[in-house]
């Protein structure tokens, strides 16, 4: 029989841009939901946040946020008219993606060996919201 099960993770980051390892909450959203074989949605519910899968190296996530910045730099975007100051941080999310979807196997999730899911803020300092949603049987 079909299930699902949904939590919402909140973030209050103290820097505009971090990068926070979530894979340990997933994990235990997906075992506590009971789900033997499906998959797991997780999604930034912000425009201005993303969340990918990769691995957990600082030497990596600093490489990731210097090839971001190269990408989508900080400058005077057209959206900065509007009052905002975050125009970076709206194509940062493009770039890496909102979301993705995670096998389950066996009750637990199915990552390979180096692969951890990750939170990326990029306009932080105020609380945001995660949503992951187990989907299976």
């Amino acid at each position: 029989m079909m299930k699902s099960a949904t939590e919402y993770l909140t973030f209050s980051t103290e820097k505009r841009e971090e990068f926070v390892c979530i894979t340990p909450e997933v994990g235990a959203l997906v075992e506590r939901s009971g789900i033997q074989e499906g998959f797991c949605l997780v999604s930034a519910m912000h425009i201005t946040a993303a969340v990918y899968v990769n691995d957990l190296e600082s030497g990596l996530i600093e490489d990731i946020k210097e090839w971001l910045r190269g990408l989508a730099p900080t400058k005077d975007y057209r959206h900065h008219r509007t009052g905002e100051d975050n125009g970076e941080a709206h194509l940062k999310n493009l770039i890496l993606h909102h979301q993705v979807i995670l096998p389950i196997t066996d009750g637990r999730l199915d990552l390979g060996p180096w692969q951890q899911v990750f939170y990326a803020e990029f306009d932080g300092r105020r609380r945001k919201r995660v949503i992951v949603k187990a989907i299976g049987e």
